[in-house]
């Protein structure tokens, strides 16, 4: 089952660009699956790039301006989101093994999810931090780390989730903590886990 899109009810159709002639289904519309990704959404793609130890932050953040200035996000919602995406990429530095990797998912062309996945498989309780249905309790022992990620369930206006997966670059085990990237119409999209469908159209971006 395909996530269902949320935001206003008059959501337009996504603009034809050249690799996607698919457009986005209104608020409410749930898409399933038929067993052909492509035909029941359009092609999932995904930008992949390695974040080194020293630089993780800083290129998290870089990655995610660039695209979303290309989609023509808003400036207050590019800031929340290199916000988001720093504060992950800083955690896996602070409590968790390389690899790490910021990964952006694109829905019939439009940018609208984002994992930072670290080597650490262990999911331990990130994923009760992230739900928005619980009080905002941190451990005592982890406040530093659970204060991060409350910021980013509240950035992320709860779109947010956590999730075994593997790296891209080495196929090992791993974790990713995602969250749902803004758009120019204002809505989010919590997806469920899609490496193995952007794994067919991955674009690795170089290291600067």
């Amino acid at each position: 089952m395909w996530p269902t899109f949320h935001g206003p009810a008059d959501l337009p159709g996504v603009p034809v660009v050249p690799r996607q002639r698919t457009t986005l289904p209104p608020e409410g519309v749930t898409v399933t699956s038929t067993g052909d990704p492509e035909e029941a959404l359009g092609q999932v793609g995904m930008l992949v790039a390695v974040l080194r130890p020293g630089s993780a932050s800083r290129r998290a953040r870089a990655v995610v301006r660039e695209v979303l200035l290309a989609e023509g996000v808003p400036g207050d919602d590019i800031a929340d989101a290199e916000a988001v995406a720093a504060e992950l990429a800083a955690n896996c530095e602070r409590h968790a093994r390389p690899p790490y990797e910021i990964r952006v998912f694109d829905l019939a062309g439009v940018p609208t999810w984002c994992e930072v996945v670290d080597g650490g498989p262990d999911l331990g309780w990130i994923p009760a931090v992230l739900d928005s249905s619980r009080p905002r309790i941190v451990p005592d022992l982890f406040a530093e780390n659970g204060r991060g990620l409350l910021l980013v369930r509240e950035l992320s206006q709860g779109y947010c989730r956590a999730y075994p997966t593997t790296t891209f670059t080495t196929d090992a085990p791993a974790k990713a903590v995602a969250f749902a990237l803004p758009t120019r119409w204002g809505t989010r999209l919590t997806c469920p886990p899609l490496l193995h469908l952007g794994r067919r159209s991955a674009r690795l971006r170089p290291e600067p």
